[in-house]
């Protein structure tokens, strides 16, 4: 694993931290307060997105039939 890919993951997991953060913090409106925020799934999903980015869950891979087609 490289300094960048150790970079994104270290932003995932504070990407993470702060949406799960940022969705248990309850509305300040009593009549509201049993609802989650919308921004917290946002960085938790944008989170998930770039840790999967990081980990290698994204990078190209050829299968055998395109490695053999390419020769």
């Amino acid at each position: 694993m490289t300094l960048p890919d150790i970079l994104r993951l270290l932003a995932a997991i504070l990407l993470i931290a702060a949406g799960v953060w940022q969705y248990r913090r309850r509305a300040r409106d009593p009549e509201n307060a049993s609802y989650g925020s919308q921004s917290g799934v946002l960085l938790l999903a944008v989170g998930v997105i770039l840790a999967i980015y990081a980990l290698g869950g994204l990078d190209y891979r050829p299968s055998p039939s395109e490695i053999e087609r390419a020769r």
